[in-house]
């Protein structure tokens, strides 16, 4: 048997956005259904190397497909201005529940951001207004490009609007988009005040405040993945309906993990979680009874959906012949 190599190139061909959209969308529900596993993030500090690795293990079972896999990705924050390279690397081995044989290995990198812009598409295509025409993103790096992508298959999105305080990292977005948006750069407050936001940043001072946002902007809050990280004010999230990915990881690590270790924040004031809304048992935007206001979706990222996206471009791969296989296990000789 073979195990599948699969290069950034070869994640981001097979990583179609529509399938892992409804993927992600199928490990929400799993996990909400009690069809899933996920231990918590492990992490491993180095302080004397400015970084850590994190360990990111899931299963589940949508009924659609079953699948099982692991992410082992760093943060390193002195790579690029060190040794050359990014801050950020991952690597997903996925594998066949049934028996354990690695199927695939595959660069986690290319993949984290699809499955990101995925989430950031579910919650959108469950939290904001039906007839959203417009996007508002903070913060023009890698993972912007995935949240326009991603976000404009489950909205009609028309004007992208871009903050972001690198005047070539913006240029660059724009350049990117042009020719299918109406595309500009603009401040924190006109991003904030489309129907849509996504905030990329890594920000421990919140950027983003109450007056910064429409009456029925819905937010996706992406760049919170470590404790002390914080896009939003406080009181921009006590007046909206926050919605979590999950209540240990955004508690310890996600956009409200701040005010929550303050106390300025608790329980009572988290509208639910995703999976929750996916499966239909807590109201979105769409319901009468459901959100009317300003929303925010608070995502940390969740191993699932890793193994979701996975599970997506394996079988993409495997049925379109690319990548390389190879006997990892020695099995065939």
């Amino acid at each position: 048997m073979q195990t599948l190599l699969l290069t950034d190139d070869d994640v981001d061909e097979n990583a179609r956005m529509d399938r892992v959209i409804e993927a992600v969308e199928g490990a929400f529900t799993a996990y909400q259904r009690g069809d899933a596993q996920m231990p918590p993030k492990s992490y491993i500090d180095l302080p004397q190397h400015n970084g850590d690795f994190r360990s990111m293990p899931a299963y589940l079972d949508t009924g659609s497909f079953e699948a099982a896999g692991i992410k082992w990705v760093n943060v390193h924050t002195d790579n690029p201005t060190d040794h050359d390279l990014p801050t950020v690397m991952g690597t997903m081995i996925y594998s066949d529940p049934t028996t354990a044989f690695p199927l695939a290995i595959m660069d986690g990198t290319t993949l984290t951001m699809k499955r990101t812009g995925a989430a950031a598409a579910v919650a959108t295509d469950h939290l904001a207004i039906d007839g959203a025409r417009s996007l508002g993103i903070v913060g023009a790096g890698v993972q912007s490009y995935t949240q326009l992508e991603a976000i404009a298959t489950v909205r009609d999105i028309e004007e992208v609007v871009v903050s972001d305080l690198d005047e070539e990292r913006t240029a660059a977005f724009v350049d990117a988009f042009d020719d299918r948006f109406d595309v500009r750069a603009g401040s924190i407050s006109a991003a904030g005040h489309c129907d849509v936001l996504s905030t990329v940043t890594p920000s421990t001072e919140p950027i983003v405040g109450p007056n910064d946002v429409g009456d029925h902007t819905h937010v996706n809050a992406m760049g919170a993945d470590a404790a002390g990280k914080h896009e939003l004010a406080d009181d921009l999230l006590l007046d909206a309906a926050v919605v979590i990915d999950d209540h240990e990881q955004c508690t310890h690590s996600g956009e409200i993990n701040v005010p929550y270790a303050e106390g300025t924040l608790g329980d009572d004031d988290v509208y639910g979680e995703i999976g929750e809304i996916v499966v239909g048992a807590r109201a979105g935007r769409s319901d009468s009874d459901g959100v009317t206001g300003v929303s925010v979706f608070d995502s940390t990222g969740l191993a699932i959906q890793d193994v979701a996206t996975a599970h997506v471009v394996y079988e993409q791969a495997a049925a379109a012949d690319n990548g390389s296989p190879f006997d990892l296990l020695g099995l065939d000789g």
